[in-house]
């Protein structure tokens, strides 16, 4: 059965919030998504990959603009084999560095070591005023990525 997954990850993918910050963000989102079957925050103890799913629509480079599929996957498999600790990489298209977190991604997605997830939250797309209260609760401003599996 498919479902969708609203998550806020903080911008800097290394960060964290404290479980308290985690705890009050996770009972501000169950005040905007009442329907939602499931509200948690996830620590993780490595940087991931936080993508669309189902939702993947391509990425581009931020320095140039140019299609970087061509290269993202193997840009992405060198970051994964160091463990995500270094998101910079060489952009093939332009020559200049750039961050894998940073990319224009066709449908947001972000890295990072925590996450809020809001499973099926069976209501509108957060405002941006939502999505601030959220990092000022977690202690970070966040990025928001619609997933759908």
């Amino acid at each position: 059965m498919s479902f969708t997954l609203l998550r806020y990850i903080p911008a800097d993918p290394h960060w964290q919030p404290t479980p308290e910050a985690a705890a009050r963000a996770v009972s501000l989102l169950e005040t905007m998504a009442l329907k939602a079957d499931e509200i948690k925050s996830r620590f993780e103890d490595k940087v991931r990959f936080f993508d669309p799913g189902e939702n993947w629509s391509g990425v581009e480079c931020y320095a140039c603009g140019a299609d970087a599929s061509g290269w993202w996957g193997r840009a992405m498999d060198a970051a994964y084999a160091a463990g995500f600790r270094d998101l910079e990489t060489p952009a093939p298209c332009c020559g200049k560095t750039v961050s894998l977190n940073e990319l224009r991604y066709g449908l947001p997605a972000a890295f990072g070591r925590f996450a809020l997830e809001v499973r099926n939250p069976e209501t509108a797309d957060p405002t941006e005023e939502q999505d601030r209260a959220v990092g000022e609760y977690v202690g970070m401003p966040v990025r928001k990525v619609w997933a759908h599996y």
